[in-house]
């Protein structure tokens, strides 16, 4: 059966304006927002910051199995918000409308529909789930419990952003047939280290931690900030930062979806414990026949392109490098002669054919930024209006896919066809088995 389209998700989401909130509270539009945040370490921080910010945003509850974290979180909150370990007591609460969930990747699905169940709205971070039957459950329970729910994807509410991509998709640089997106981080000579394997630090809950995950035997680097270097908890990078460039060039060029996918790489600089590639480079073939890479370097942080930049649009009339600080648009010399490379003997005699050689379109910088609490006042003003948010819940799906995809193209080593309406790869069993895993009892996946 078909997937709905963007456009019937969005229309579903606005028939539930009057859905009533936690505990049959219907907010106004000078009500505070009452929140429950679920995973406080770095990410969940910076987070609450980005909440802190409004002042119609109350924290009432914080949950984390870390207890500095959360004895942390709650001084930095005020007002004495309860601490929490298990967040299903969180979601019991009749007094949390929305829940913020920064906890690690493979938590995001269950925590998300549960939420959902609980008749909260959410703010999950990005990438949205671990495998794509996880972002499409949470799509389908975000839709049949009428749930506002925002994937913190910041960029989203980035009004420089916003004008980059339309700039982009109005043709400002002609017909597009390439972006390129980058993540280049030299981690040489240790990488996150090799530490071995033991039991875990006294009061740590690592069963708790671990959640849906396989069970594995405590290691330092699987926790915190470091568990994005391991396939059990994270797509690696291109999940971690390449869902955000993913966002740009999805908006930019109008499309949600790709056609197909291959991928060449793996762990090349071996000198640490992780098992995602330390170098990959992704190809995606996009509708309007647009080359999409990703191109993760561990090697030199020397920019790899013209200009430093996040994302590079490369169209017939110029192209766009586009950064977390705004963007530039490099206009590209247009002469009558198409083939300028053709020897003097080829050419007609005494015509120069660079003679006329000019820019069509303008070119520009263009100054901005991309914040945190940007992203957290448009999900507080559409948890009271019941609008959809910048970044809802199908758009981070769709975004996290192709990321997905990515990797599922790495680990079988194939050129895969993808059929965006059926969320499978035609022909390819091996491939439609890594849309989903399964999950550790006594944990079910989320239907």
């Amino acid at each position: 059966m078909p997937r709905p389209s963007r456009r019937d998700f969005a229309q579903a989401a606005g028939a539930g304006v009057a859905t009533a909130l936690s505990a049959g509270r219907v907010l106004g539009a000078n009500d505070r927002v009452r929140l429950g945040f679920i995973g406080l370490g770095n990410r969940g921080d910076q987070v609450l910051d980005a909440f802190l910010a409004h002042e119609d945003a109350e924290v009432v509850a914080v949950c984390d199995i870390h207890p500095p974290y959360r004895e942390f979180a709650a001084k930095k909150a005020g007002g004495s918000p309860d601490q929490l370990h298990n967040y299903q007591k969180l979601l019991d609460r009749k007094d949390v409308d929305a829940v913020v969930i920064a906890t690690p990747d493979h938590w995001h699905a269950l925590q998300t529909v549960h939420a959902c169940r609980a008749g909260k709205d959410v703010y999950v971070e990005k990438p949205l789930s671990l495998c794509v039957a996880e972002g499409r459950a949470m799509v389908k329970a975000a839709r049949d419990h009428k749930r506002v729910v925002q994937c913190g994807i910041q960029r989203m509410s980035s009004p420089v952003a916003a004008e980059a991509a339309e700039l982009v998709r109005s043709g400002g640089i002609g017909k597009v047939t390439a972006v390129r997106c980058f993540h280049v981080q030299n981690e040489w000579p240790l990488g996150i280290g090799r530490p071995k394997d033991e039991d875990p630090p006294e009061g740590f809950d690592w069963d708790a931690w671990l959640g849906p995950a396989p069970k594995r035997r405590y290691n330092s680097n699987r926790t915190f900030y470091k568990f994005r270097w391991f396939t059990d908890h994270s797509g690696g990078q291109l999940t971690n930062m390449g869902v955000h460039y993913l966002a740009q060039i999805h908006r930019s060029l109008g499309v949600d979806a790709p056609r197909a996918v291959v991928a060449m790489g793996g762990k090349f600089a071996d000198y640490d414990n992780r098992d995602v590639p330390d170098t990959l480079e992704v190809l995606w073939h996009y509708p309007g026949d647009v080359l999409v890479t990703f191109s993760q370097f561990n090697a030199t942080a020397a920019a790899p392109t013209a200009r430093p930049c996040e994302v590079e649009f490369r169209g017939t009339l110029g192209t766009m490098y586009f950064r977390g600080d705004g963007y530039e648009v490099v206009p590209e010399p247009i002469g009558p002669n198409p083939f300028p490379a053709l020897t003097p003997l080829d050419r007609p005699a005494g015509r120069n054919w660079r003679a006329g050689a000019k820019p069509r379109i303008d070119g520009k910088k263009v100054a901005g930024g991309i914040r945190d609490a940007d992203h957290a006042r448009n999900f507080l003003d559409c948890v009271k209006s019941r609008a959809t948010p910048a970044c809802d819940v199908e758009v981070g799906h769709r975004c996290t896919t192709a990321a997905i995809l990515g990797n599922i193209a790495h680990r079988t080593r194939a050129y895969l066809e993808w059929d965006a309406a059926a969320e499978r790869f035609p022909g390819h069993a091996g491939a439609n088995k890594l849309l989903r895993y399964e999950y550790r009892k006594p944990y079910e996946f989320p239907a």
